[in-house]
């Protein structure tokens, strides 16, 4: 009779091996699936088709974490949720993992940070391109339970990092439009003026006029949410003609990106997660 029900030590054993799989292949190194494969067969007693298939349902649920993933285990979102506790019990011991923009140092240099060159800006995410409404839906409730869009806002060092990149992106596009007068004029403005002008960088379009952008950075999927403040809001609509959200996303590995325009209302369901309270 075939064994379906995985134990939490089961689990936790798989997923502290993927994370040492992960981990070889973000910083670049060799590393033999087969080999692990084998491995975990020896001790759990599962098959290799189980293993592989248990392994696409971590990529999932990092998926759904906003987190890279082995490329080679293709998300596979019908997991048991015993699975995702181990996932979160995981990271709960290694609280650096969620923190670092380079994994504390176990992964090649960022590419996000290092490369100056101007980013592909691709399309948005629309209806049209989403997963099958029962994994999206899967990948969303995760990232709600987690508040993945929280973890994401509170990382400094991912916030500066993006915003980085995103200056060097402007500047290098400036640059290729035969307009390095507007390169020069480039101002960072969250980090000069602090996070009250309502967008991060103050960039210019080829014909000189205003670019304020405000970065948005993930090192997930393209679908990942994100927080976004009124101040944001409001200025994205008293300058609608400027103002540009830039999503960047995969950060750790290829850093890619898209483009929201005001109202943004028409790209993203907005919900309020806070109140202010006034006594009476």
């Amino acid at each position: 009779m075939p064994r379906t029900q995985w134990s939490d030590d089961e689990n936790d054993l798989l997923v502290a091996d993927y994370f040492v799989m992960l981990a070889a292949d973000l910083a670049g190194l060799p590393y033999n699936k087969a080999q692990h494969n084998r491995a975990l067969r020896s001790t759990l007693g599962r098959s290799h088709a189980s293993l592989e298939f248990k392994h696409q349902n971590v990529s999932a649920v990092l998926q759904g974490l906003g987190e890279d993933w082995i490329r080679g285990y293709r998300p596979a979102v019908n997991y048991q949720a015993s699975l995702k506790d181990a996932v979160a019990r995981w990271l709960t011991a290694n609280p650096d993992w969620l923190g670092a923009v380079d994994r504390g140092g176990v992964s090649k240099p960022n590419p996000g940070v290092r490369d100056g060159a101007a980013l592909w800006i691709g399309p948005p995410p629309t209806h049209s391109n989403a997963p099958p409404p029962m994994e999206l839906d899967r990948m969303m409730a995760v990232a709600r339970k987690f508040d993945v869009a929280g973890r994401d806002a509170r990382n400094r060092a991912l916030g500066l990092a993006g915003e980085q990149r995103i200056l060097a992106h402007e500047r290098a596009s400036l640059i290729c439009a035969d307009r390095p007068d507007l390169a020069d004029r480039l101002r960072w403005v969250a980090h000069l003026d602090g996070d009250g002008a309502g967008y991060d960088i103050h960039s210019f379009e080829r014909d000189g006029s205003d670019r304020l952008i405000e970065v948005k950075t993930t090192r997930g999927w393209e679908r990942t949410p994100f927080y976004i403040s009124r101040r944001e809001l409001d200025v994205s609509e008293v300058r609608r003609e400027s103002w540009r959200l830039v999503r960047l996303w995969n950060f750790s590995r290829e850093p890619r990106a898209f483009e929201l325009h005001p109202p943004l209302s028409n790209h993203v369901s907005l919900m309020p997660t806070s109140f202010q309270a006034d006594l009476r």
